[in-house]
C-alpha cells in the first residue's frame, strides 16, 4: 500500500496539470462590463518566398508568433534559436505554426528574409517570415499581438522592438507571452503548446 500511494499521488497530480487551461489574454471584465473576446485580427503580408500569406490561412494551427528584424545583432538571433528548438520539438505536429514578422520592413524585403531563413536552417514548411507595410505591422504588434504598450503610428521615427513569444491557440486567441531569450521560458512555451493540444 504504501508503494501505491506514491504513484496514485503522481497521476493525481499529472491529471490535474493537464486539465489546467491557459488563461485568455485581453478578455475579461472591464468597468463592469464584459469585454469581447480578444484575437488576432485577420492580416495580409508577404513571407520569405515573396507569397501573400493571411492570417486566415494559419486558422485551425496553434501559432507562435515573434516581431524581430533580420540586422539585429543580439535579441533576435537569440530568439531564432529558441524558436529554433520549438520548430524541432514539434516538427512532425503539422497543426503548430512559427510566423516572425519584421518591425524593419524597408530592409527586410523578402529577398533579405529569404537570406535569414537560409542563414538559420528555417523549416520554412512550419516557420514564415513575414514583411509589409510598417505602419500596419506596428499597428499589428501594438493592438492586435499586444507586445509592446508604447504609443506610436508606425511613421519613420517610431521603432518598436519586443523580446517577446506570444502563443496563440487555434481559434486566434492569445494564451501566453514568454521571453524570447531565456531558456526557461521556451521550455514553459513548449509545455503550454502540449496543454493547448490536450485543450482542443
Amino acid at each position: 500500500m504504501a508503494f501505491l500511494l506514491p504513484g496514485l499521488a503522481y497521476a493525481v497530480v499529472n491529471l490535474l496539470e493537464k486539465k489546467e487551461k491557459l488563461p485568455v489574454f485581453g478578455s475579461g471584465d472591464l468597468a463592469g462590463r464584459t469585454r469581447n473576446e480578444h484575437s488576432i485580427e485577420d492580416f495580409e503580408l508577404l513571407n520569405q518566398d515573396g507569397n501573400r500569406k493571411s492570417f486566415h490561412e494559419w486558422k485551425g494551427q496553434i501559432i507562435v508568433a515573434n516581431f524581430f528584424f533580420s540586422h539585429c545583432p543580439v535579441v533576435c538571433p537569440k530568439m531564432t534559436a529558441n524558436l529554433q528548438k520549438i520548430s524541432r520539438q514539434f516538427q512532425q505536429e503539422r497543426e503548430i505554426h512559427i510566423i516572425s514578422i519584421s518591425i524593419d520592413p524597408e530592409r527586410d524585403s523578402a529577398a533579405q528574409l529569404k537570406k535569414y531563413a537560409n542563414r538559420f536552417s528555417i523549416d520554412e514548411g512550419k516557420w514564415d517570415l513575414l514583411t509589409g507595410d510598417k505602419k500596419e505591422i506596428y499597428r499589428l504588434a501594438r493592438n492586435s499581438f499586444m507586445v509592446v504598450a508604447t504609443d506610436g503610428d508606425g511613421g519613420p521615427n517610431d521603432f518598436i522592438h519586443s523580446d517577446k513569444l506570444v502563443l496563440i491557440d487555434k481559434i486566434g486567441r492569445i494564451r501566453g507571452f514568454y521571453d524570447g531569450t531565456d531558456e526557461s521560458a521556451i521550455n514553459n512555451l513548449s509545455n503550454d503548446i502540449k496543454k493547448l493540444q490536450d485543450e482542443n
